[in-house]
């Protein structure tokens, strides 16, 4: 199948990420010699990688929430606002796809399958990976007023979201509980500890400090548009 090309920003993160993966994976000697060559210019808080990156599908799990409410509404024939839709196409854009999906086909996958574990799943999350990219390219040409003036682009809009949503959720869930807990039986507490340093670097380098609370407020503020902040609207009345 022929799939849209990748935007220019993300290409060139996600390049960089694919560029230094191959020394980390390999043994805490290589990950060692990195951080003494490359410095962090402030000091990091490091997590392990695979709690990193279950963290940051907290932030994905929030902006599909704000993409059902955005179904939801599309649906029942709600006029949509510009903003909340393209500033929760764009943390997808540039934070998940261009960072979060980058270290996944960079370090996680590439060591499942030399080890030949999940390979299918692997080819599987890749293809998703992919088909997301052009959903999300698809939701932000769409965010225009002009575009969101036209009822068939409403629709539209609507099913690119609900087909993201749909694939998301699986795909996050699988490798939440699957496809991590292997990478992590795989590696050594050495390895991990430096891939952990590594994954913080590099989100330091691309987004500065404090990014990913960043991205959860940026999540908070298109939750408060659209309504649905707060926790306690979603108890069930029982």
């Amino acid at each position: 199948m022929t799939l849209a090309p990748d935007p220019g920003p993300r290409q060139t993160s996600r390049r960089t990420l694919l560029a230094g993966a191959g020394g980390l994976v390999a043994g805490a000697a290589a990950g060692s010699a990195w951080a003494l060559d490359h410095p962090p210019a402030a000091p990091l808080k490091i997590i392990p990688p695979d709690d990193d990156l279950m963290r940051e599908h907290g932030v994905l799990k929030r902006v599909l929430l704000c993409y059902r409410e955005l179904v939801s509404r599309a649906q029942s024939g709600t006029q949509l606002q510009v903003q909340p839709v393209h500033d929760a196409a764009l943390i997808i854009h540039d934070y998940i796809e261009g960072f979060h999906e980058g270290l996944e086909e960079a370090y996680i996958f590439p060591r499942l399958r030399r080890i030949g574990q999940l390979e299918e799943t692997v080819t599987t999350l890749l293809v998703q990976h992919a088909k997301g990219r052009v959903l999300t390219q698809q939701i932000l040409a769409r965010t225009t007023v002009k575009a969101l003036s036209s009822a068939s682009t409403r629709a539209e809009l609507a099913a690119a979201m609900q087909s993201f949503v749909r694939m998301y959720e699986p795909h996050e869930a699988r490798e939440d509980t699957v496809v991590f807990p292997a990478f992590r039986n795989e590696m050594s507490a050495a390895d991990l500890a430096d891939l952990g340093r590594h994954f913080a670097d590099l989100e330091h380098q691309q987004f500065g400090t404090n990014e990913f609370t960043n991205m959860v407020r940026r999540v908070a503020v298109i939750e408060q548009t659209l309504g649905i902040y707060d926790l306690a609207q979603f108890t069930p009345q029982v």
